[in-house]
């Protein structure tokens, strides 16, 4: 075992205490690609049968947390570093590492699939208001041994979303390209629509021909049908309709305009008028690009918010963090419904009451390090009416960094995540567990000091390091190692 997954086991044994147990706030992380397996989740699955300690070596410590490969959204503009895509940069403090970034033909269990038209299941443990799915594939040539940038994919699919919870389109249609095969990687980006991120999971794949392919060009999906209307309130309503053969995505019509594009069965309308009525038709869009005729009309009248006000919202659900540090919680939860709507949200942190909001998310700031805080929430509607609480949720902020992290650099010291020191009057901070690998000539330090070292050929960079050679300064627009900053297009002059 190396020394970085000697140190995840040793991290293990403490996290787990033994008995496979986590803390809330390493507990609530948020969705992975079940089918075909993602390789964050052949992880998890690997624990049950070649063992704990083989698959903590493997996989590292997304085994426990297959749904923690969170990152900021954006891709390919932004998103995880190139050399960093498959970790998602370590899962943004979730229990995720990069050892996902490993390389190698043989490194990965590979998922049988066939060109044209494949099903991509997601599996949501908070099912998060969602804006769309997007899909890459590895391009052929593309080189195994080398760390997954940006460079080596591209696009093969995107599925729209309206902003209503995940948990309506669970599975995609995408179509791998005819010209593929054997080894290739899939890159599937979740894409939230209330928060800056989005969930990563690279699938390994071994493509085979012979898989449905796209259906004739002259022949149009069939017109949506069963299109009903319900949970209508002052300003909202949604719509519902049945799922066509072949349809990669549905148009939504609102009294003749075209007001959204979803890759589910369902859209949510919001921002509407009170006592106003509506009508709406949907079109399917097929795999093939053709559209369908569109439905049939169905009508609906928004409530008045003169109606009487006798209900409860329901309850909030699936109160979670997004963040857990030394003194912030990141709170966020499913929205309550109720039939004249919702108008805001009361946060309670220990029984008493620290925030009124008309999101479904709060950022708790202020806290104790190393504290135990118990958070519910309670909906309010548009009268007034106060729902019931929520399921109690439990979180433990981070403890706080010693301030004696900050020591020179010792050979026999093992240093984890954040830990910082300083080598030949230069400070680093740690990217991983490491013991005995010099700050100066390796990538598990990152150089915090101003100054820009000279380039080594030995030494790996990922993107956005700065080198000197030969009296020049140069970036790295990706992962890189043994590449002469002179002589290679994955650097430029800074």
């Amino acid at each position: 075992m190396n020394k970085k997954l000697l140190g995840l086991a040793l991290m293990s044994s403490i996290i787990l205490g033994g008995a496979g147990l986590l803390s809330a706030d390493e507990a609530d992380a948020h969705g992975y690609v079940e089918k075909p397996a993602a390789r964050g989740y052949q992880g998890s699955l690997d624990k049950n049968t070649i063992g704990w300690g083989p698959a903590l070596e493997k996989y590292g410590m997304v085994i426990t947390n297959p749904q923690s490969l969170e990152a900021p959204k954006g891709f390919p503009q932004a998103g995880p570093a190139d050399g960093r895509i498959a970790s998602a940069n370590g899962g943004l403090g979730q229990i995720s590492d990069f050892v996902l970034d490993n390389t190698g033909y043989n490194r990965w269990t590979k998922q049988e699939i066939k060109t044209g038209m494949n099903s991509f299941s997601w599996h949501y443990t908070a099912p998060h208001s969602t804006s769309k799915w997007h899909y890459y594939i590895t391009k052929n040539g593309w080189n195994p041994e080398k760390p997954l940038a940006r460079q080596d994919l591209q696009l093969i699919g995107e599925v729209k979303h309206d902003g209503s919870p995940a948990s309506n389109n669970k599975t995609h249609q995408v179509n791998i390209p005819a010209d593929h095969s054997g080894y290739h990687v899939v890159l599937a980006v979740w894409d939230v629509a209330d928060t800056p991120n989005a969930f990563y999971n690279v699938i390994d794949v071994n493509i085979k021909g012979g898989g449905e392919i796209t259906p004739p060009v002259e022949v149009a999906p069939a017109t949506p049908t069963n299109v009903k209307t319900a949970d209508v309130t002052t300003s909202s309503l949604k719509l519902t309709w049945d799922k066509v053969e072949n349809a990669k995505e549905y148009n939504v019509y609102r009294d003749g305009k075209k007001v959204a594009t979803v890759g589910g069965t369902q859209f949510n309308d919001a921002n509407l008028a009170e006592k106003t009525t509506y009508s709406y038709q949907v079109e399917a869009v097929g795999t093939n690009g053709k559209i369908s005729e569109k439905s049939a009309a169905v009508k609906a009248t928004t409530q008045s918010s003169a109606t009487e006000d006798n209900q409860k919202p329901t309850a909030p659900t699936s109160v979670h963090s997004m963040g857990t540090t030394e003194t912030s919680v990141d709170l966020m939860w499913s929205k309550s419904t109720h039939f004249l709507g919702v108008k805001n949200y009361e946060v309670y942190r220990d029984g008493k009451k620290v925030a009124t909001t008309e999101k479904t998310s709060f950022k708790d700031t202020g806290l104790k390090a190393n504290t135990t805080y118990k958070y519910t929430v309670k909906a309010i509607s548009v009268g007034g009416n106060v729902s019931e609480s929520s399921a109690v949720f439990t979180v433990k902020t981070k403890e706080k960094e010693a301030e004696t992290g900050k020591t020179t650099w010792d050979s026999n010291k093992v240093y984890t995540e954040g830990n910082k020191v300083i080598f030949n009057d230069l400070e680093y901070q740690a990217k991983w567990w490491n013991k005995g690998d010099r700050p100066d000539k390796s990538d598990a330090w990152k150089l915090l000091s101003d100054k820009v070292m000279g380039w080594e050929s030995n030494k790996a960079y990922s993107g956005g390091d700065k080198v000197t050679y030969n009296g020049k300064t140069y970036k790295a627009k990706w992962w890189t190692q043994g590449d002469r900053p002179d002589n290679s297009s994955v650097w430029v002059v800074a």
